[in-house]
């Protein structure tokens, strides 16, 4: 496919909205959130063979806040991995489209649901890449309110001590999770910081800036000795302004008519 990361970005939204809304499913909020940095990864970052999914070149992306798997699902549609029309089967009784991200769906390398154990999962495969001498690299994309699970710390820890330089991470970060904002829940804040101090590479963007996204993922790949995270400062509900910032959206699915508004706004 020859989507530019932009193009991919607009699919990605227009699918998810309309997965969503069809289904009667949650997370619209959270998938409108992190479209542009998938748009990115999927169109300009990642190493990704659409017609040999298991290539053993490939990167490996995994996506720990696997609540918002419309989003990856429309990128792998768009970009050949699986018919367009198989979206349509999303949240369906015995479709391979979970409303959780599984592994059952070509291209994607890892199921989540509770969250909080990827990031663990990815500092292993990429200490395997390592040890092994192969060239790929592993790219893991986490919520900032999962980052309130201990075994994060502890797989930030290790793959410094690795000096998992194949490693790149991406925190969401649009501030809020489940019910309320990451603030009023338990603050990771100064999260730059902290990432610093345990050994990383730390890049802070604007999470829907394509140019942003593009250039600090692009200087993470060229890390010597360490894992580096982008921290993409983001906008829940991104694109559909009803929906941006209200953590209600969060569980909520559109009605037609909201279906509509949304995407007239993202079509824009």
């Amino acid at each position: 496919m020859s989507l530019n990361s932009l193009s991919l970005a607009t699919q990605i939204r227009v699918h998810s909205l309309r997965m969503v809304t069809e289904a009667k499913a949650s997370h619209i909020a959270s998938a409108l959130s992190i479209a542009d940095i998938i748009a990115v990864l999927y169109a300009s970052i990642l190493v990704t063979y659409p017609k040999n999914p298991a290539h053993p070149e490939r990167d490996r992306f995994l996506l720990s806040k696997g609540h918002a798997c419309t989003a990856v699902y429309a990128a792998l549609a768009e970009m050949g991995f699986i018919p367009l029309n198989q979206l349509d089967s999303y949240g369906t009784n015995g479709s391979c489209l979970m409303n959780h991200i599984s592994h059952h769906v070509p291209g994607v390398e890892f199921s989540a649901g509770a969250l909080g154990h990827l990031l663990s999962v990815s500092a292993g495969k990429a200490l395997f890449a390592k040890r092994h001498n192969k060239i790929w690299r592993t790219y893991v994309l986490l919520s900032d309110g999962e980052l309130n699970e201990g075994s994060n710390w502890e797989a930030i820890m290790f793959s410094a001590h690795h000096n998992l330089n194949n490693l790149i991470a991406v925190v969401d970060k649009n501030n809020y999770q489940s019910f309320t904002t990451t603030q009023d829940t338990l603050s990771m804040d100064p999260l730059e910081e902290k990432f610093a101090s345990f050994g990383w590479n730390v890049y802070s963007v604007d999470g829907h800036s394509h140019q942003e996204l593009t250039l600090a993922l692009s200087s993470a790949k060229t890390s010597q000795s360490r894992p580096s995270v982008i921290v993409a400062n983001t906008v829940k509900g991104k694109g559909v302004s009803f929906m941006e910032n209200m953590v209600e959206w969060h569980y909520k699915n559109p009605s037609l008519d909201q279906l509509q508004s949304a995407l007239r706004e993202v079509l824009s």
